[in-house]
């Protein structure tokens, strides 16, 4: 017993430095606010958010080394809980109320690291508003339009699939045009999207493997970089993964019919997961064969959904958010050396892509060189682990008890 409330004190002291690493990140995405974005007319906020503002535009260096410190302090934190999940040593109970204060906390962040949300947010504006299809119609259409101030990407007309504009633009009628009520309720949407991908990586391993139930919630839910793009961010890739992983537990339980509908609206969403379907017809043509396992249809969709990765760098540049099509399915494999590896290398190498920019605050060269080595090295580095971890066991974050 004495043991048991050891390890539960060790855990509540570092789920609360954890927490307070996460209030830091809360408070820092504000020094991204743009310069022509007043979040409230309140003379106390404008003073608070002039303070953020000052470190985020007109200090930043200082700005990038608190980046740095806050993304080490998370990694730090992701393979101390990895660890402790691996051996068993974390609760369910424990790990939902730490991930829930958490995603509380930084739903009302600000999206620092991207623009998108606000294009998701005028992109249904063009249909409760102005009432015309953002299909064929783009913001710069609307030159009085105040967002254009604060936005990017104006150029472009709607790129994502229906679903996507179905879920959310009910969303804009319920904060009936107003900026800062309808900007949080789409960040509470996503946010509500990535606990229910947590919950549903959950229920796939009680099923699958239930000694590594915790260690897959670990893996997804408290990943850095999950935890930028999904929450701070607020990517809609995070609801196309949802569906996803959705899909994959209803295919699991033969709820067939179920499974494809919540496919095609993860399709519907983002593209993406389109590279799902040949996993699926393996699952439904070997399902029955004596050589069919669960694990390796789960291996199957994780090094598949590597394509849609490496297509879009391809087409345009990496994205770290593009991740977001590996990682929850690296979270269904937690008892593979190279999903691990993945969730900690991967996504390390691709959260500091956002050090030049916060440094240098622009785009220009040498900067897209500078995220190209970035890139390449992490690939490297992941693929030469998972090949030394291979040969040499001692390597491998699995065999350390």
């Amino acid at each position: 017993m004495s043991i048991l409330k050891s390890q539960i004190l060790n855990f509540k002291l570092l789920g609360l430095g954890y927490l307070i690493t996460i209030v830091a990140f809360f408070f820092y995405s504000f020094t991204q606010v743009d310069l022509n974005l007043t979040l409230s007319q309140a003379s106390w906020w404008k003073t608070v958010q002039n303070f953020f503002q000052h470190i985020g535009y007109f200090n930043r260096p200082l700005s990038s080394v608190l980046y740095v410190m806050l993304v080490l302090l998370l990694f730090v934190f992701y393979i101390f809980f990895i660890k402790l999940a691996h051996k068993n040593r974390i609760s369910t109970k424990n790990l939902w109320i730490l991930i829930l204060v958490m995603t509380g906390i930084l739903t009302f962040s600000y999206n620092a690291f991207s623009y998108d949300l606000f294009n998701y947010i005028f992109d249904t504006k063009i249909i409760t508003f102005y009432h015309q299809s953002p299909y064929m119609h783009k913001a710069l259409d609307y030159m009085g339009d105040p967002m254009l101030s604060f936005m990017r990407w104006t150029h472009r007309t709607y790129p994502y699939g229906p679903v996507w504009l179905l879920l959310t633009t009910p969303l804009s009628f319920l904060g009936l045009n107003f900026f800062l009520p309808t900007f949080f309720l789409f960040k509470i949407f996503n946010s509500l999207y990535f606990l229910g991908t947590a919950y549903f990586i959950s229920k796939i391993l009680k099923k699958v493997n239930i000694g590594s139930k915790s260690l897959g919630v670990v893996l997804f839910a408290l990943n850095p970089l999950v935890i930028i793009e999904s929450l701070i961010s607020s990517h809609n890739d995070t609801s196309m993964m949802f569906f996803a992983v959705l899909s994959v537990c209803l295919l699991i339980e033969n709820k067939k019919l179920k499974s494809l509908l919540s496919l095609f609206f993860s399709i519907g969403i983002k593209f993406a997961t389109v590279f799902l379907i040949p996993a699926y017809l393996y699952y439904l043509l070997k399902q029955k064969s004596e050589n069919f396992s669960l694990d390796k249809f789960l291996n199957f969709i994780f090094f598949v959904m590597f394509i849609p990765v490496i297509l879009a760098t391809i087409r345009t540049t990496f994205q770290p958010w593009y991740l977001l099509y590996i990682i929850p399915f690296a979270s269904l494999i937690p008892n593979k050396n190279y999903a691990i590896s993945a969730n900690i290398i991967l996504t390390f190498f691709a959260v500091i892509q956002y050090v030049p920019f916060l440094y240098r605050g622009d785009w220009d060269r040498p900067v897209p060189e500078i995220l190209m080595w970035i890139t390449i090295l992490g690939a490297a580095l992941y693929i030469v682990y998972v090949l030394l971890s291979i040969k040499f066991a001692k390597l491998s974050i699995l065999s350390r008890k």
